[in-house]
């Protein structure tokens, strides 16, 4: 059994997010259309659920059906603290802030951590650092 993973609704770019944070993390992308899942509150090509499995990040995401809110993140950030080596999550800062919006950049902080803060291109608000 896997920790806490989070479930993203977005508005109509769900495979464009998640076919990102596979490219950015690796592991297993599944994804199933509204169509395949039988499903007719919204178009037939959105996604309907989509997972990232077998990599160092699992999420998940779907588009958001008709009526339902889409993803809007405030006072909170999805964690990466010391999730991977710091050159790598270096990278998944850089890659994830492409086309979104560094709040923090990532930098060594007075206590001796680092860490940096950024929304991504789909308004998902990252924390990424690591001790030392």
């Amino acid at each position: 059994m896997s920790g806490l993973i989070p479930y993203l609704l977005f508005p109509g770019d769900a495979a464009e997010a998640l076919q990102q944070y596979a490219a950015i993390f690796g592991g297993e992308l599944q994804m199933f259309t509204y169509a395949q899942a039988g499903r007719t509150d919204g178009p037939e090509d959105a996604i309907a659920h989509g997972m990232l499995v077998n990599g160092p990040v699992e999420l998940a995401g779907a588009d958001a059906a008709t009526g339902e809110d889409a993803v809007a993140m405030s006072g909170m950030f999805l964690s990466l603290l010391g999730t991977a080596d710091p050159d790598t999550l270096a990278g998944w800062f850089d890659a994830l802030a492409a086309g979104g919006e560094v709040i923090d950049p990532l930098q060594k902080r007075p206590w001796g951590d680092s860490d940096g803060t950024l929304v991504d291109r789909h308004g998902v608000r990252w924390l990424i650092g690591h001790q030392g």
